[in-house]
């Protein structure tokens, strides 16, 4: 469950239960759309069309990015305070939308949980959002595995054969859920008519460069254009090999006709809500869809959407990466802190989390003041959201809005989980001020054009704190190909464990006199990115020992149990 709470000690699903939606129809009339407007998914989803998007309308409005400081393992409420506030913003009379990310049913039947937020500040239908939604992954899983199809006919082919190495075939297929097993197989086997035999592997969907794309993509055709850009690997005789060699992004991006439109549904206050795509933050880009961040921009003055894990991961990403490509200019940075969080980064161990303590409070502090300096250096002075448990003491929240009042940064307890937009209009009201105050004047960290080097060298100084980074000799080796493909100039997305600054996880808080490690590298050519990958990260997650799904359970009457 998420935040506790001494008003209910309801679940999020029984919460969600007990709602009573309107219909999809009614939310679209509150943002100026008709019947007409929508492409219906039953009586509570529809996708909205893309000529709905307004440039001069996109320019003109308010974007609130909310992230957050490095999470526990359970998550911080990135995703509860950014329902709660467009609640609170709505109820203190500005037009409001929320936009996130769909979540990917890997983590949903994992550790987790869903990703539709929490308590009284949720989005619905939480049950179809947080399993197979309007199949928008599927569609991406699809078009993933159709490419993966057609690499290997080509290998296996004697009339239209590009003469493709298979020991340089870079391109894995996708599933939508964590499982180990898969990440190293071998294809082929069986026989002549079974395929060329070679070494493959599968990433989880989110991973997949297919949902990358749909995520950076501005219209039909730059999507088609992405897809073919996707490199795939090179010919026996060293020639590069892109998708467009195999005449794959036309069918790619009919799979995908349905599932580049941004999906309609609704808070529980009855505010609209768009999601759309759904990147993880610590192995990709961590945003939802510049199309859908722009729908909404061209439907509300004020919107609100996250970056996935800490700020470190999905904000820095979204300011160098997204921003980068959409000529996006966020008006205000929202870091979401829990004093759970601060006591962990202050040495409390998982059962002590609900323990209060100002000694642990105060060292762990040292975590979310990285995180504003780094918000800083972005143009944006932080406004923080305290997500308010149960078992915070008022020591420890004085402690932190005196500490972040001396740096200049406004700290104000959100409620949005036991109260809904009751409990976040003093943080509305907070960000409109910080908005509104002219003080913040959003800049890139860095020049794309640089040389790759120099680039991860000022993620991993500026923002992680690192002395330096290290390269492994297949990085380095990845690098050479990089500059001989001419794709130095793409931005950065680093894979980095999302639980500390560094590296290495277990260097909790604000480590230093540390280096970083770039083992090799992943070419992203199609979304326009590269990937350094740094220490142990994987792009196919595994199931904890004992799985959420273990606890789901449907009746006979339709009714879920088990689902957060």
């Amino acid at each position: 469950m998420g935040e506790e709470s001494k008003i209910t000690v309801k679940t999020d699903l029984e919460i969600v239960q007990e709602a009573q939606m309107q219909h999809i129809s009614l939310i679209a009339k509150k943002i100026n759309l008709t019947d007409d407007d929508l492409e219906m998914y039953g009586k509570h989803k529809a996708k909205l069309p893309l000529d709905i998007i307004d440039q001069e309308k996109v320019e003109k409005s308010n974007l609130i990015l909310v992230s957050a400081m490095t999470p526990t393992p359970a998550g911080e409420g990135k995703t509860t305070v950014s329902i709660g506030l467009t609640e609170g913003l709505n109820k203190i009379g500005k037009e409001a939308v929320v936009v996130l990310r769909e979540p990917s049913l890997g983590p949903v039947f994992g550790i987790k949980g869903g990703a539709a937020g929490g308590g009284y500040s949720q989005v619905v239908p939480m049950e179809d959002i947080n399993l197979h939604f309007t199949g928008d992954f599927a569609a991406i899983e699809k078009a993933n595995n159709l490419l993966a199809a057609l690499i290997d006919n080509n290998i296996q082919s004697k009339t239209r054969n590009l003469n493709i190495d298979p020991r340089t075939v870079l391109w894995k297929r996708v599933i939508d859920m964590n499982d180990r097993s898969l990440r190293h197989v071998v294809v082929g086997l069986g026989g002549t008519a079974n395929g060329i035999p070679r070494e493959g592997g599968f990433n989880i969907t989110a991973a997949s460069e297919v949902m990358a794309i749909l995520c950076m993509s501005n219209n039909l055709d730059d999507l088609k254009t992405k897809l073919g850009n996707i490199f795939i690997g090179f010919t026996f005789d060293k020639k590069p090999i892109y998708a467009r060699d195999l005449n794959a992004s036309g069918a790619m991006a009919l799979l995908l006709k349905d599932a580049i439109k941004p999906n309609l549904v609704q808070t529980l206050e009855g505010n609209a809500a768009i999601i759309h795509g759904g990147p993880f933050a610590n192995i990709a880009q961590g945003t939802n869809t510049i199309l859908a961040t722009k729908m909404g921009m061209s439907l509300a003055n004020y919107v609100v959407t996250e970056a996935g894990f800490g700020a470190d991961l999905g904000a820095e990403k979204f300011l160098n990466i997204k921003c980068g490509a959409a000529g996006l200019k966020p008006k205000a940075l929202v870091l979401v802190a829990t004093i759970r969080a601060l006591r962990h980064h202050g040495g409390a161990t998982k059962d002590q989390y609900n323990i209060p303590s100002l000694e642990r409070v105060t060292i762990g502090f040292s975590n979310l003041e990285k995180h504003i300096e780094n918000g800083k250096k972005f143009g944006l002075n932080p406004v923080v959201a305290i997500n308010s448990f149960v078992s915070d003491s008022i020591q420890e929240i004085e402690f932190i809005q005196k500490k972040c009042a001396e740096m200049g940064v406004t700290a104000i307890v959100s409620r949005g989980w036991a109260e809904g937009g009751n409990g976040t209009q003093d943080l509305a009201r907070a960000v409109v001020d910080n908005i509104e105050s002219a003080n913040n004047h959003f800049k890139q960290l860095y020049d794309w054009n640089l040389p790759v080097k120099e680039k991860i060298e000022i993620i991993a100084k500026e923002i992680y704190g690192a002395d330096g980074v290290d390269y492994a000799k297949k990085a380095e080796t990845d690098l050479k190909r990089i500059e001989s493909l001419g794709l130095s100039h793409l931005p950065i997305c680093m894979a980095k464990t999302q639980k500390s600054f560094s590296d290495n996880e277990k260097l909790v808080g604000r480590p230093t006199h540390f280096q970083v490690t770039v083992r090799e590298f992943e070419i992203a050519a199609g979304a326009g990115f590269l990937i350094p990958i740094l220490g142990k990260m994987m792009r196919m997650p595994g199931l904890p020992s004992i799985p959420a799904s273990e606890g789901m359970d449907i009746d006979s009457q339709g009714k879920v149990s088990g689902l957060s």
